[in-house]
């Protein structure tokens, strides 16, 4: 396996573009990811019963389409809570795409972020859909420019891509994705679009993405807010030219781990991009009993308030951690349980068989400050672990929510 620059365009027969719209008031706020031929699809979609247009276009397409061959975004309108006329504009949407390139609309997948309750303005995306076909390109500026134009409080994009054999042919596994605010997914993230120019059955594809996200995605949280629009999205358009995958075996199990490479990739971008962020903020559980158990006590200790500040303070208060775990509602003996941190600073254990070790106030507070830090958790327990992936909370967290639709 060997990563490489690019996105959704790394991969053979994968074209791309970004543009300014006019949906936003100066940022780029639509993108467009093309396949020159028919593709394989798979998606994982928000658990959230409030589910956006697009959301519920993208599930009947990934169901019943026979094929997919674009996914055409925007940003700063949501399409979400927006009644009858959401959906018809999502649909006008999908088919502005599909007669721009000459495809069913109904092999066109959809996605929108922004602003909740508020209508698309659809005039203007079927403009912006002319133009995007006119901007379709295949180089890795092309992706970067796709990648920019669905950011909303975004601080930077996010890609990445993998390079990996399978029968003699080179494979490339590439990726986009959004999202800084409203993570907490449990399905996938905000908005992500994967692209492979592998072959592999329909089926295999979908299971691979379903299998993936539990281990990526589902493992980030920055404020515990599962959105309305949240949609991943993977295509796969044979033109590699290996033996079409049908069947979980060794090829499978490569395409997997190449997969697993670019969505965590993204995930922690994502993570560490988190509204107001200082910090990527990582947390391991080892030592439990179950899988099941490691992923709840893991995304406990990320997701609360109290450890997030501590951590921006660079505050090493241990307590705060096995209080988040005590609540998780998996059952331990706090009386063996092990804490560590670690950083680029170094690694220092705080906490053995559940009481303070004789650590340095000044050295656990040098390894805090980094901009990635890790806690251990090891529960003693089995051999089962888990890791998730968060950030700390800031002040700035407030003001940008305060203020986001100023």
């Amino acid at each position: 396996m060997n990563k490489i620059d690019g996105g959704v365009t790394a991969a053979k027969g994968f074209q791309a573009a970004g543009i300014y719209a006019g949906i936003k008031k100066k940022r780029k706020d639509m993108a467009l990811v093309y396949s020159t031929v028919p593709a394989n699809a798979a998606g994982t979609f928000t658990t959230n019963v409030v589910k956006a247009a697009p959301v519920k276009w993208d599930i009947k397409i990934t169901k019943e389409s026979k094929f997919v061959q674009a996914v055409v975004l925007n940003s700063g309108v949501a399409n979400a809570c927006t009644g009858e006329i959401g959906e018809q504009n999502n649909l006008r949407m999908a088919q502005a795409v599909g007669k721009a390139l000459d495809i069913p609309a109904e092999a066109v997948y959809t996605a929108s972020t922004g602003v909740i309750g508020k209508q698309l303005p659809i005039e203007v995306i079927e403009e912006g859909a002319k133009a995007l076909s006119s901007e379709l390109c295949d180089s890795i500026e092309a992706g970067s420019l796709a990648a920019e134009a669905i950011m909303t409080t975004d601080t930077y994009s996010k890609e990445s891509a993998v390079h990996f054999i399978v029968g003699g042919k080179e494979i490339t596994v590439g990726g986009m994705a959004k999202g800084s605010g409203m993570i907490h997914p449990n399905m996938a993230t905000m908005l992500g679009v994967v692209t492979t120019d592998l072959a592999i059955s329909k089926e295999l594809l979908q299971e691979a993405l379903s299998e993936n996200v539990k281990h990526t995605f589902n493992m980030i949280s920055v404020d515990r807010d599962t959105s309305t629009n949240d949609s991943l999205l993977l295509l796969a358009n044979g033109l590699a030219g290996n033996k079409e995958i049908t069947e979980k075996n060794d090829d499978y199990e490569n395409f997997c781990e190449a997969l697993s490479i670019v969505t965590t990739d993204l995930a922690k971008k994502m993570a560490a991009d988190g509204e107001g962020a200082t910090k990527l903020f990582e947390v391991q559980v080892v030592g439990a009993n179950t899988e099941e158990e490691a992923i709840i006590l893991s995304k406990s200790i990320i997701t609360s308030n109290l450890v997030k500040t501590a951590v921006y303070g660079s505050d090493a208060n241990w307590g705060r951690i096995l209080c988040a775990m005590g609540y998780s509602g998996v059952s331990f003996d706090p009386d063996v349980v092990d804490l560590s941190i670690e950083s680029a600073e170094g690694k220092l254990k705080l906490v053995e068989q559940g009481m303070a070790t004789d650590y340095s106030e000044e050295f656990a507070t040098k390894i805090l400050s980094a901009k990635e830090v890790k806690a251990i958790a090891d529960m003693k327990q089995g051999t089962a672990s888990a890791t998730a992936w968060g950030c700390d909370l800031t002040y700035d967290y407030v003001k940008i929510n305060a203020d986001y639709r100023s």
